[in-house]
């Protein structure tokens, strides 16, 4: 049997060093945003229709950052620091399970199934044409 864990009380930020305070603050965020990181986050809740299991899958990434500093000279001393974060999040697909079998199907972009083949009809037709016309300016 393990002993619950002493959380201490975050101290007033009037009473800290803007070092400190941006130490604090970008822990509380830590804290925050890891809480809300799990597996649901990422795998939605499923979906039962008609003998079909539909899970959404996504990608999701956060970060943030912070930095503190004092200036100390002549007349000017003083403190700052600050900081901030983000998340994002975007479906990239989906798991179908259907008569115990699990599938994943990604989602993807339809300008993606248009630009690449386009692309690589392009590129056939106008690469041997481009060597011809190099090859007759190399032998003149």
């Amino acid at each position: 049997m393990t002993a619950p864990d002493a959380t201490e009380s975050p101290a007033p930020l009037a009473d800290m060093t803007a070092a400190h305070a941006s130490v604090t603050l970008l822990e509380r965020l830590a804290d925050k945003l890891g809480g809300r990181a799990s597996v649901t986050a990422v795998y939605g809740e499923p979906v039962v229709s008609e003998g079909v299991t539909v899970i959404p899958v996504a990608q999701v990434g956060f970060g943030f950052g912070g930095g503190a500093g004092h200036e100390v000279g002549k007349d000017k001393t003083g403190e700052g620091g600050g900081g901030g974060g983000g998340a994002g999040a975007r479906p990239v697909g989906f798991i179908e399970i259907k008569e115990g079998t699990a599938t994943y199907k990604p989602i993807r972009d339809p300008w993606v199934d248009v630009v690449v083949p386009l692309a690589a009809l392009l590129a056939g037709a106008a690469i041997p044409r481009l060597a011809r016309r190099l090859a007759k300016r190399r032998f003149r």
